[in-house]
């Protein structure tokens, strides 16, 4: 009843999950992860279960392949009707899919990933995905790569029941919001005609506000761009001496907080002052 892709980043520092299905809120249930130790995703009957005793079970150096093992050995369930993909800080990721999951059901998995589904169109759902993953390699931002292997299984025909909500999560040390937490990117569409779509369209906006500037980019907050800079910030009602100050105070009202550097400005946050706001 759902598709879904467990990734990790080339360089370890980032897991994730990225799933979709015609299924209410599937980022309450399908996804977890954990920095620096693994991600899994359990689906078809789902065992939420699985989750805090697969990133135990990768927690003590288990491998993917091991700690799936372990999860079926272990669930008294219907593990025939079960489908599950994991990932740990290193090596390949591992999948299962019982005999008894809705067809098309089935995954496959390589070096930092598992790709996995049941009731789907047809097996070039997870192929394509795989392929989508693997031509991804350059991207430098590994939750689009995660969401562009999502798109290419959605393309593919994903669900064969149809759409209904989608989610991503990440995790990464200290890569959360003001550094005080380790999720990345934590992302839900629960009920939506197009969920894959919409998690882009929420990605974006994420990227926007949460991501911080890349330093290459920043603008120097002198001359020209400085009178600039004031006369918007004074006319948006935030006028003072100190224009690190007047801005800061400005970005942390549009929720650009993360996007603020002392003595510079981020393109970005100069385009939304130009617009007059988010």
């Amino acid at each position: 009843m759902t598709f879904s892709i467990v990734a990790r980043s080339a360089d370890g520092a980032l897991h994730g999950v990225a799933v979709a299905s015609k299924f209410l809120g599937v980022g309450a249930a399908v996804p977890a992860a954990l920095a620096d130790v693994g991600a899994v995703a359990t689906q078809s009957y789902a065992n939420l279960a699985y989750r805090p005793q697969a990133l135990t079970l990768l927690g003590t150096g288990m491998t993917a392949d091991g700690t799936v093992r372990a999860l079926i050995a272990g669930d008294d369930g219907p593990v025939t009707h079960r489908q599950v993909g994991v990932v740990g800080a290193d090596g390949a990721g591992a999948t299962f899919t019982g005999d008894q999951c809705h067809p098309w059901a089935g995954g496959t998995s390589g070096d930092g990933y598992a790709i996995q589904g049941n009731m789907l169109a047809g097996p070039r759902v997870v192929a394509d995905m795989e392929a989508a993953w693997l031509a991804g390699a350059d991207q430098p931002r590994f939750q689009h790569r995660l969401l562009g292997a999502l798109h290419a299984g959605d393309r593919a025909g994903g669900d064969r029941r149809g759409r209904q909500s989608a989610a991503l999560l990440v995790v990464a040390k200290g890569r959360g919001y003001g550094g005080t937490s380790d999720v990345l990117v934590d992302l839900r569409v629960d009920d939506h005609p197009d969920p894959v779509a919409e998690l882009s369209r929420l990605l974006e906006l994420h990227t926007l506000y949460f991501e911080r500037p890349d330093p290459a980019t920043l603008i120097p907050l002198t001359g020209a761009v400085a009178d600039e800079v004031r006369s918007r910030l004074a006319g948006a009602g935030h006028a003072g001496a100190d224009l690190d100050e007047a801005l800061a105070g400005w970005a942390g009202i549009e929720n650009l907080e993360e996007r603020i550097v002392p003595g510079a400005i981020d393109p970005l946050v100069l385009e939304v002052l130009r617009s007059g706001g988010v």
